[in-house]
């Protein structure tokens, strides 16, 4: 039996927006306390610190999340030290 352990994992969610608006940053707080909502250069995305059993888990409740806010997701920035931690874990499972 796999015991998995909670970590927090660091990404960001870009949404279909140029900028975000008070009342989406507003419904975005309503839904999620993790996140830091950001414009910059024209386009919008939301950083999450996420809790969850796996990399895949924090960006599905992530994705669930910002939906459920009325906004939505086009594409996941994450950070480059999270993709080497996820290559390294699947070589040690023999994937």
């Amino acid at each position: 039996m796999t015991t998995h352990s909670v970590k927090v994992y660091d990404f960001a969610l870009y949404v279909d927006a140029a900028v975000l608006t008070d009342e989406e940053v507003e419904r975005l707080f309503q839904v999620c306390d993790d996140v830091v909502p950001v414009s910059s250069c024209g386009e919008a995305k939301v950083c999450f610190s996420r809790d969850a059993e796996s990399l895949e888990a924090a960006i599905r409740s992530a994705v669930a999340d910002v939906s459920r806010a009325g906004l939505r997701p086009t594409r996941v920035e994450i950070p480059d030290d999270s993709v080497q931690e996820l290559c390294h874990a699947a070589a040690d499972s023999g994937d």
